[in-house]
């Protein structure tokens, strides 16, 4: 597998200046989160700064490599292009970066979650969340929550971008809905 810095280099060449401090923020907060929970604090390093690496990529792009590299796109996934972001970054971290499938699951998951759910997936999923860039009113609860529980917040954030999703009145990734049927016991 490729070191941090290089990996870090490729990512930061590949994105907007906004989306890779994004990234680089997702990574710090990956890391705290990480050694909160006891998880291998360089792996959720990796994940954080890989995890949007292909988000910035257009929707004719993104389907044209889930094409290329035989991707499956579901029912939302068509409809909702961007959410590939996530599936390709793995795919990429993957056949690029020597990513392992733990670290590929962070990485492809963390827009919509999934049901049982590793330690670094739930990471990557609060990290992006409550990354010091973002702001939301929410916010401050959440990473408090993060920090004290992180399945509590997982579902807490899960509930929120659902009900977001109704009130949009737009279509709810079946990923979301079982993640959180899981988190719900």
């Amino acid at each position: 597998m490729k070191q941090y810095k290089e990996i870090y280099e490729i990512v930061k060449a590949r994105l907007s200046e906004h989306r890779f401090y994004h990234s680089e923020c997702v990574a710090n907060r990956c890391v705290e989160l990480a050694t909160i929970y006891k998880v291998d604090k360089e792996a959720a390093r990796l994940v954080g700064i890989v995890h949007d690496m292909a988000k910035e990529m257009t929707n004719e792009e993104k389907i044209k490599y889930c094409q290329e590299n035989l991707l499956k796109i579901d029912a939302i996934e068509k409809v909702h292009v961007g959410l590939l972001h996530g599936k390709i970054a793995a795919h990429m971290a993957k056949k690029e970066f020597g990513f392992s499938e733990d670290l590929c699951s962070a990485i492809e998951y963390h827009t919509t979650a999934k049901e049982n759910m590793s330690q670094l997936d739930k990471i990557m999923y609060v990290a992006d969340m409550t990354s010091a860039d973002r702001k939301f009113p929410e916010k401050d609860y959440i990473v408090k929550l993060g920090n004290k529980d992180l399945d509590e917040c997982v579902k807490y954030i899960l509930k929120i971008g659902i009900n977001q999703r109704i009130q949009q009145d737009k279509k709810i990734h079946l990923n979301s809905i079982r993640a959180l049927n899981f988190f719900m016991g």
